[in-house]
C-alpha cells in the first residue's frame, strides 16, 4: 500500500501539481477531458495543416503542367501565345524587306551595303542593326548613311553559343514587326556579303510565300537534352543555319513564344571549350550536354509549330566550311573567310551556280525553287573579309564602286 500511494504521489509531481496529496477521484475527472481536448486540437490542426501543403503543391503542380503541356507529334501543334498587334494591312505602300544586322560592334563592310542599297528605292527596304550595347552608328562610325541612328535602345551583350543570342534576335524581329509595312525579314551578320543586286534579291524574296530556314533532323549529334521532354518532344528537334529569311507570320512566332525560348535558355547551353590550364578539371566539364541555341532555336519552333509546310528548308545564306587539322580533336568545324585572293570572280560564279543541298542525316536533296521555278540557293554568303568585300566591288558582283577611295580612307 506504501508503494502504491508513493508512485501516485510521484506522478502528480511530475505532472506539475501544487501539491502532493494524493489526487482525488473527482479532480482526475476533471483533468482528463481537458488534455484529451488539446490532444485532439492539436491533432486537427496537423491535418489541416497537411490538407493545405497537399493542396498547394497539387495547384502548383496542375500551373506547370498547364504551362509546358505540348502534344505529341501525333496531336494537333501546340498552342502558341498570340500577342496583340494592330492590323498589318492598314498601310499604304509597297512590301519592305527588313534587313536585321546582327554584328559584334561596327559593320567593317558597310561600304558594300552602302552600294546594294544606293541601287534601291528607300520604300522598300529598312535596316535594324543589334551591336553592343551603347554603340552609336553615326558619322564617326560608319561610312554608310543608312546605317545612321539604325541600332537598337534595347540591345544586350550577345556571347556565341549562348542564349543571348537568340535573344538578340528576338529583339531584332521585335523591332522590325512595329513597321507593318516589313513584310520580310532577313538577318544577316557583319561579314555577310549580298551576291546580287536589290532588284533581284527583293523579287527573289517577294516572289516566295515561304520562309527560308534551314531545318534538317538532328540524328549526328547529342544537343538535344532528355530534359526537354516533354515540352520539346525528340522528335521534333531540329538543326539548320542560323541565317533565315522569314515572312512575317513566322517571325510574330518566334517574337510571342513564352514556352520554348526558356527551355532552350535552361538546358541549351554550349560545352566550355578545352582549356589546358585547367588540367583534370577539362574532363568534368567536357562531359556536359553540349548545344548550340542559335543553330536549334527557331528550326525546333517552326517544327513544333507544324509550319515546316510553309518553308524552304534552306538558307538564302552561303557558308563554305572548313575542318581544320588543329581542331579535329574538338570536331570544331569552322567557316572559310573569304579573302582577296580567294573570293574572285570564278568562286562567286560557283556559289551563284549551286542550284540544291543535299542533307545528309535526311537522305534529302533540297532542290532551290520559288513556286516551282528553278531558282539559285543563294543571295549572301559569309564570312568576307573588308578586302574580299572590296574585291566584290571593283569587279561589279553588287553595283559600281571607287575602291581607290576605300584605300585612302583613315578608317
Amino acid at each position: 500500500m506504501l508503494s502504491v500511494s508513493l508512485s501516485k504521489e510521484t506522478q502528480t509531481l511530475q505532472c506539475g501539481a501544487k501539491t502532493t496529496a494524493k489526487p482525488t477521484t473527482t479532480s482526475i475527472m476533471t483533468k482528463k477531458p481537458v488534455s484529451v481536448q488539446v490532444h485532439h486540437v492539436i491533432w486537427v490542426s496537423w491535418k489541416l495543416v497537411i490538407l493545405l501543403c497537399v493542396l498547394v503543391s497539387f495547384v502548383a503542380l496542375f500551373r506547370l503542367h498547364i504551362q509546358y503541356e505540348v502534344p505529341s507529334s501525333s496531336a494537333a501543334p501546340f498552342r502558341r501565345v498570340v500577342r496583340s498587334r494592330g492590323p498589318n494591312d492598314g498601310f499604304k505602300g509597297p512590301d519592305k524587306i527588313a534587313f536585321l544586322f546582327l554584328v559584334r560592334r561596327d559593320l567593317p563592310l558597310d561600304f558594300l551595303w552602302e552600294s546594294f542599297f544606293e541601287n534601291a528605292a528607300v520604300a522598300n527596304f529598312s535596316i535594324y542593326i543589334h551591336t553592343a550595347p551603347g554603340f552609336v552608328f553615326d558619322e564617326s562610325t560608319t561610312r554608310s548613311k543608312f546605317f545612321y541612328g539604325r541600332q537598337l535602345s534595347n540591345s544586350i551583350q550577345v556571347g556565341w553559343g549562348e542564349s543571348s543570342m537568340i535573344a538578340a534576335e528576338r529583339l531584332l524581329l521585335e523591332a522590325a514587326l512595329e513597321d507593318p509595312a516589313n513584310q520580310r525579314f532577313v538577318l544577316v551578320s557583319d561579314s555577310c556579303v549580298p551576291l546580287y543586286n536589290f532588284s533581284y534579291v527583293y523579287n527573289y524574296l517577294m516572289a516566295s510565300p515561304r520562309s527560308f530556314v534551314d531545318s534538317f533532323l538532328d540524328g549526328k549529334e547529342g544537343r538535344y537534352h532528355p530534359k526537354m521532354s516533354p515540352v520539346i518532344p525528340k522528335e521534333q528537334w531540329r538543326k539548320g543555319s542560323q541565317w533565315i529569311s522569314l515572312i512575317r507570320s513566322h517571325a510574330e512566332v518566334i517574337v510571342d513564344d513564352e514556352i520554348i525560348f526558356p527551355v532552350f535558355k535552361k538546358l541549351c547551353k554550349r560545352r566550355p571549350p578545352v582549356d589546358a590550364s585547367k588540367g583534370k578539371l577539362n574532363l568534368k566539364l567536357q562531359k556536359q550536354h553540349n548545344c548550340i541555341p542559335d543553330e536549334h532555336y527557331v528550326q525546333t519552333l517552326l517544327a513544333m509549330c507544324g509550319l515546316e509546310g510553309e518553308l524552304e528548308r534552306r538558307t538564302l545564306t552561303y557558308t563554305q566550311w572548313n575542318q581544320s587539322a588543329a581542331k579535329m580533336e574538338n570536331k570544331g568545324w569552322h567557316p572559310t573567310t573569304f579573302t582577296y585572293a580567294n573570293a574572285g570572280p570564278q568562286k562567286i560564279k560557283e556559289i551563284k551556280h549551286i542550284n540544291h543541298v543535299y542533307y545528309e542525316t535526311e537522305f534529302r536533296t533540297e532542290w532551290c525553287r520559288t513556286n516551282n521555278k528553278s531558282v539559285p540557293c543563294f543571295l549572301f554568303a559569309r564570312k568576307f573579309s573588308r578586302g574580299a568585300a572590296m574585291r566584290l566591288l571593283s569587279e561589279g558582283v553588287v553595283g559600281p564602286f571607287d575602291t581607290s577611295a576605300l584605300l585612302n580612307a583613315s578608317w
